[in-house]
């Protein structure tokens, strides 16, 4: 199983869009511009790395995933969790601003997220590991649940990685690796710090791989539902990359791309392919879920510091 889809980027026009999918791409893209926003303003502490531009990856995803399914993500994972749990929003936006009614009780952040069947890290490459051995887990249950990894490209640096992969293959882990390949790592263009690519390492373990080079949410799912159902039902890795475009900084403001370089990764966003594709639609979900943000900000900026409590 190893494929490629290839979607004109620049000119594809992409297929309708699912009942709740507008929603939940621009509840993310709103929420992540509030947040760099506030830290503009002065208004959060710490640091935070948005998702800008790649908010299409796990809202392609999300129909796939079962409730029962563990996702682990990384640092830049407030869209993997608001695919999954855009209700529940206010929360995490509490955890993030240290106000009452955080998922972790504020203690966790913008990185460090545990909740139900999602929890993120901001360490690099110490995720997968344990997806492996919470995949291994699940199908000694026997439920056809498995575990849902994101990485970035620049993770495949990271030895533990390889050590996760190999114990995937070796034992057969039903496991879902999702690499989100924005081709920069912080600051370093992917191909200045890796050698060779995603796909020949992946195959020097002999798991399956899909690329995908699209941002059209039905010919993702189309074509992930399949593959993904083989994971369940015989219990093994899949790596499925995704080339993707960061259009915001590496963190708050930390952006060290040329204009021309921020131009190019603007081109394929499907912000503004959507709102052409679909403008009267597009503009009424747009203006409404930005209205959502806004007020979700001042109702959880109004609440009382979060208060820590042992469980």
């Amino acid at each position: 199983m190893t494929g490629v889809i290839v979607e004109d980027v620049e000119h594809g026009r992409p297929s309708p869009l699912a009942l709740g999918d507008l929603d939940r791409l621009l509840l993310i893209r709103h929420f992540e511009n509030a947040l760099l926003r506030l830290f503009g303003e002065g208004l959060l502490s710490g640091t935070t790395h948005t998702c800008l531009g790649q908010e299409h990856v796990p809202v392609a995803l999300n129909p796939l995933l079962r409730e029962d399914d563990f996702t682990f993500s990384h640092h830049r994972g407030h869209g993997h969790f608001l695919a999954r749990y855009g209700e529940e929003a206010g929360a995490l936006l509490a955890e993030i601003m240290g106000r009452r009614g955080a998922l972790c009780d504020g203690v966790g952040g913008s990185q460090h997220i545990y909740h139900r069947t999602f929890m993120s890290t901001g360490v690099q490459g110490e995720s997968l590991p344990v997806a492996v051995g919470m995949a291994l887990r699940l199908r000694r249950a026997g439920h056809g649940a498995l575990a849902c990894a994101y990485l970035g490209d620049g993770t495949w640096g990271e030895g533990s990685v390889y050590e996760a992969l190999n114990l995937a293959a070796l034992w057969g882990a039903p496991l879902l690796v999702v690499v989100e390949n924005n081709g920069i790592a912080q600051s370093t263009p992917t191909e200045r710090g890796m050698a060779g690519t995603i796909e020949g390492r992946v195959a020097a373990f002999g798991i399956p791989y899909l690329r995908i080079d699209s941002i059209d949410l039905a010919a993702v799912r189309a074509a992930l539902a399949g593959p993904v159902a083989a994971v369940r039902k015989d219990a093994f890795p899949l790596v499925v990359e995704f080339v993707t475009r960061r259009l915001g900084p590496h963190s708050k403001g930390d952006d060290t791309r040329t204009p021309d370089e921020l131009r190019r990764a603007r081109a394929g966003d499907w912000y503004e392919r959507y709102a052409a594709a679909f403008p009267r639609r597009f503009a009424e979900a747009d203006a409404t879920w930005r209205r959502y943000v806004d007020d979700l900000v001042a109702e959880v900026s109004a609440r009382p510091p979060a208060q820590w409590t042992v469980r």
